[in-house]
């Protein structure tokens, strides 16, 4: 505590201030550097699986988007084929310029029909392509939470390292590190 010129030290702040003025622990600093970045990447490696997470997403709803206007199309062709049967019905039972009328409306309704046809086909690749892009993004997004998972875990173990001053805990912790920059250079290649 400090007050009027008195200053009294607590043993930890007189270690602390030890440190800090004679010498350093060179073992602790590394393990503090390697932290330090690891948590750096892990926070990288968190806003890529974010990312790929709502692209995945997006990608999903575009996905749904076209298929229902493909469904629409369909439905919207079912309908000009039931107006054409009724047409084709029209011209057997008709006869002179209403058989004409009749014929001229099946041609009309079969021309509109293969563009509506050209049109729902179109929006069912563009759904699957869609869909598509969504499982590769998915993919990745599950390859930048595994990398994210195990920096984390490397973290957990170099904290751990610190506390048992142990050098083959510090080679583990590395280790997990490497496997997380494995699997981000996976989702980075969308393995």
């Amino acid at each position: 505590m400090s007050g009027h010129g008195f200053h009294v030290h607590g043993p930890h702040d007189h270690a602390v201030e030890h440190a800090a003025q004679h010498g350093s622990d060179s073992f602790s600093n590394n393990i503090a550097v390697m932290t330090a970045i690891l948590a750096t990447v892990g926070a990288l490696f968190g806003y890529l699986g974010g990312a790929t997470q709502n692209d995945a997403a997006l990608f999903k709803n575009n996905a749904a988007i076209a298929k229902t206007t493909a469904a629409n199309s369909w439905n919207y062709y079912q309908a000009k084929s039931s107006k054409q049967n009724l047409a084709e019905l029209g011209a057997v039972l008709a006869s002179g310029a209403e058989a004409s009328r009749y014929r001229s409306e099946i041609d009309r309704y079969k021309a509109e029909k293969a563009d509506i046809e050209k049109e729902a086909r179109r929006l069912e690749a563009q759904s699957k392509a869609a869909e598509d892009r969504s499982e590769v993004a998915l993919h990745q997004h599950h390859r930048w939470a595994q990398a994210m998972t195990l920096i984390q875990v490397s973290i957990a173990l170099a904290a751990i390292t610190l506390l048992t001053r142990s050098r083959w805990l510090q080679w583990v912790s590395a280790g997990a590190a490497a496997g997380a920059i494995g699997l981000s250079l996976l989702a980075t290649m969308h393995i």
